[in-house]
């Protein structure tokens, strides 16, 4: 496959940016879209420019880092992770345009590399749950429901990579926000600081500058490990009942 690639480069995050094009030739229809882009990078490499930054890391889709804005949709026109996305699904002689996230709360660092740590800083902002340290519990001596303990183990499949934000129209990061609080909430082991987490949570959301939540859904049909939009009205249930409660 021979390839034209439009590719997003700016030096750091005080640098304007702008579209690049390159042309990639002997592309198997096998590889994955991060090894097409190492072979844009080696070409670049021995024509002595500077290889095009991406994020990275485990490319099995299980890391969330490789968050690639392509042709205008999130990881690219197959709903999983960028790395998984192989060049299959791409044509010979094909124009592909890659960007990286478009969120105000995601700063661009270099090229497609964008900072991402506001997911970071609302973990940090109630994301966990309190245990006593010590030898692990006996593992039935806090039961769960079912229907609870599934929901919970099928929300925490998030990743974080950011393409709910990235396909919002909002720059939303409700859909990561609910996964997490549904995640904590449902379990027994999450009840004790299940409001304080909703607050202090969505409080530092907002803070990052993440826009609101309009019910559009891009989020959900974006999402590779498909988080169910429903963790959003879990998360206004929650806020609710908090608020609620604090009063």
């Amino acid at each position: 496959m021979n390839l034209t690639l439009k590719v997003w480069r700016q030096a750091g995050p005080e640098s304007e940016g702008g579209i690049h094009t390159y042309q990639v030739d002997g592309v198997s229809e096998d590889m994955s879209f991060l090894e097409m882009l190492d072979i844009l990078n080696e070409q670049l490499n021995e024509q002595g420019e500077e290889p095009v930054a991406f994020d990275h890391d485990c490319r099995e889709g299980i890391c969330g880092s490789c968050s690639l804005m392509i042709d205008g949709y999130a990881h690219g026109p197959e709903v999983t992770t960028t790395c998984q996305l192989h060049m299959r699904s791409f044509s010979d002689g094909q124009t592909i345009t890659i960007e990286p996230w478009r969120a105000e709360a995601f700063p661009v660092v270099k090229d497609l590399v964008v900072d991402r740590g506001a997911f970071d800083r609302i973990i940090q902002a109630g994301g966990y749950i309190s245990a006593n340290t010590g030898s692990a519990p006996e593992a039935n001596s806090v039961p769960a429901q079912r229907d609870k303990a599934m929901r919970a183990f099928n929300v925490a499949t998030c990743i974080g990579c950011g393409a709910c934000v990235a396909a919002c129209p909002n720059g939303s990061a409700s859909l990561f926000l609910g996964a997490k609080i549904t995640h904590l909430g449902e379990l027994p082991q999450g009840q004790p600081e299940r409001n304080q987490r909703v607050l202090g949570m969505t409080a530092q959301h907002d803070e990052e500058g993440f826009g609101g939540c309009t019910n559009i859904g891009e989020c959900t049909a974006a999402c590779p490990k498909g988080i169910p939009l429903d963790v959003i009205s879990q998360l206004n249930k929650d806020y609710r009942t908090a608020l609620r409660a604090k009063s």
